[in-house]
């Protein structure tokens, strides 16, 4: 073959190859093929790894100890509505005002940080100003008056008030007939307080009570009472009877007189904002749980009550009990604490009360 020959065809396989190329470079790759799947499976799906959902845990703070009647109401409420919930709520109780005296927890149920508080409703007067009428002294004779007044129109009256400051209350409990108990002498007129330093809540009312009837009253938190009684900072204190007995203050008091100036309750009370968040069946288990655990504790308070006075002189302390004639000597020299108050409280609702007291003697 002649050189001229060669070069043709060596010209000729190299365009050859140069087109092939240029038509496999300008060729749409395909796309990828997916993956093959698992056949279909009638077996069910594996468990789920998300929690089960936490309960809505309620506090309720009070500022008695664990045998209290009020405490003891607290559980049962707690474990009826833990109960027929299905463990939707956890309800806790606390004592000894571990969440705060009775106005900070108070303030705390209205703020929503807290859920729930059982307080005196003394210290409460500035937050529902009708709440004051149950401060007048002597005024209720005896715990059925009492009763009528609260579980009837008034005390439903008193109670819608509070829903402003958004407190719902579910019931009345009883914190009962305030006495007064001292370390320097018997008391049996209202002159043997003259001069003595008496705890009292922080109430106008009661001040006003205290200092008619001689006595130098002294405003404190129940949770510091106890060590001021025993430094001799104050001379004595009013609670009813079964707080004077479970708190041991006859270990610092000798002298407990029976007099029965004030009759006050204690409020079951709930977030309003929470209360109203809950379902209607819930409600109604958080409404049951209270009217149950209310009767619960009102009896157990009366039988303390009761029992504990006999106790109170099994442990050393002299108690008195006033006849009439010394009780009404009380009475009278508290008697312009009503014209005082008359104002504040509106006297409609004093005399919307009395009339409901002499219907229930």
């Amino acid at each position: 073959m002649s050189k001229r020959l060669i070069s043709i065809v060596v010209v000729f396989m190299m365009a050859a190859s140069l087109f092939t190329g240029c038509l496999s470079s300008s060729k749409t790759p395909e796309p990828a093929k997916p993956a093959a799947q698992a056949p279909a499976s009638s077996a069910p799906a594996p468990a789920s790894n998300t929690a089960p959902t936490a309960k809505k845990v309620i506090k309720i703070s009070n500022g008695v100890n664990e045998q209290h009647p009020t405490y003891l109401a607290a559980k049962k409420f707690a474990e009826i509505v833990n109960q027929k919930t299905n463990g939707k709520f956890d309800v806790q109780v606390y004592a000894n005002a571990q969440l705060g005296d009775d106005v900070k927890a108070t303030e705390a149920v209205k703020m929503g940080t807290l859920e729930m508080v059982i307080p005196s409703a003394s210290p409460l007067v500035g937050i529902d100003n009708d709440l004051n009428v149950l401060d007048l002294p002597f005024l209720f004779p005896n715990e059925k008056a009492a009763d009528a007044v609260l579980d009837g129109p008034t005390g439903t009256k008193i109670a819608k008030k509070l829903e402003d400051a958004n407190i719902k209350l579910l019931a009345y409990y009883e914190n009962g007939f305030r006495n007064i108990t001292n370390s320097v002498r018997e008391i049996k007129s209202p002159a043997d307080l003259k001069g003595l330093k008496i705890r009292t809540m922080e109430n106008s009312i009661h001040l006003a009570a205290f200092k008619a009837m001689g006595a130098n009253p002294t405003p404190m938190p129940f949770s510091e009472l106890f060590t001021a009684m025993q430094q001799k900072t104050i001379d004595g204190q009013e609670n009813p009877v079964p707080t004077i007995f479970l708190s041991k203050f006859n270990e610092v008091q000798k002298y407990c007189t029976l007099t029965g100036h004030v009759y006050g309750p204690h409020l079951l009370l709930i977030n309003k904002k929470l209360y109203d968040s809950l379902t209607a069946d819930e409600k109604k288990i958080f409404d049951d749980a209270a009217a149950e655990s209310k009767k619960f504790q009102r009896q157990t308070n009366r039988d303390m009550n009761k029992n504990y006075v006999a106790e109170l002189r099994k442990a050393g302390m002299t108690v008195t009990e006033l006849t009439q004639e010394q009780k009404k000597a009380f009475q009278d020299a508290v008697a312009p604490v009503y014209t005082q108050f008359e104002e504040k409280i509106g006297k409609a609702l004093i005399d919307e009360v009395k009339a409901e007291i002499e219907k229930n003697k």
